[in-house]
């Protein structure tokens, strides 16, 4: 039987929706993607090895994601930011290793440089700091006009019948929370970055560019 998930309340009446797993530290949080949600394979399964060995685990749902409240078209990587730091705070106790997936490896390194004395380790999978510039980017004049005009755009996937809604406020908002853009990310742990080399969403370069960004010596990609 698939357990319920526990309710976090933040301020305004959020909800954020979880799964915690008591154990041993250092904990471990995984952090999902866009549009993704804490039921995905990747995080189930990191669930699964962690209380295999004992480890404390969380899982969580962003707002506007899953079983949290509000909708995915008012969410941020700001908002989203927030959300995780929230979990951390409220949800963890000690030393946590962060797991995170695409979108989830940016909001990995932010709450990494937020809360460094709570951070032993950061494990990215296909992590995408900074997507929405590339996003901005590369879109067609269609979309970018769609935005700007009406605030957003709908961009079809091929993950969900659902299109993604890419709204001007995760646009601009992602400009002020980029992380790779200027001096060195400042955390020293140990760091282990996976990405495919066919990645059709994330370009493999860009856990190069996490690596030559980090101050931590100790950075692996693979």
């Amino acid at each position: 039987m698939t357990a319920t998930a526990q309710i976090l309340t933040r301020e305004g009446g959020v909800s954020i929706a979880y799964h915690r797993t008591a154990g041993r530290a250092p904990g471990v949080v995984f952090l999902g993607g866009f549009m993704s949600d804490m039921t995905g394979t990747k995080a189930v399964a990191l669930e699964a090895w962690a209380r295999a060995r004992g480890q404390a685990f969380l899982r969580f749902d962003y707002q506007g994601h899953g079983q949290s409240s509000g909708r995915f078209a008012d969410g941020t990587i700001g908002i989203w930011s927030a959300d995780a730091l929230a979990a951390l705070d409220a949800l963890t106790q000690g030393p946590q290793i962060l797991v995170g997936s695409s979108m989830g490896g940016w909001i990995m390194l932010k709450c990494a440089l937020a809360r460094p004395q709570r951070i032993a380790a950061l494990v990215g999978i296909a992590a995408a700091p900074d997507f929405t510039t590339r996003m901005w980017d590369e879109m067609g004049a269609e979309a970018r006009r769609a935005i700007e005009r009406d605030g957003f755009y709908r961009e079809p996937s091929q993950y969900s019948a659902e299109p993604y809604v890419i709204t001007r406020a995760l646009i601009e908002d992602g400009a002020h929370q980029r992380v790779l853009h200027q001096g060195p990310v400042a955390f020293d742990g140990p760091v282990c970055l996976l990405h495919g080399m066919a990645d059709p969403d994330v370009p493999w370069q860009v856990s190069l560019e996490i690596q030559a960004k980090l101050r931590s010596a100790d950075v692996e990609v693979t």
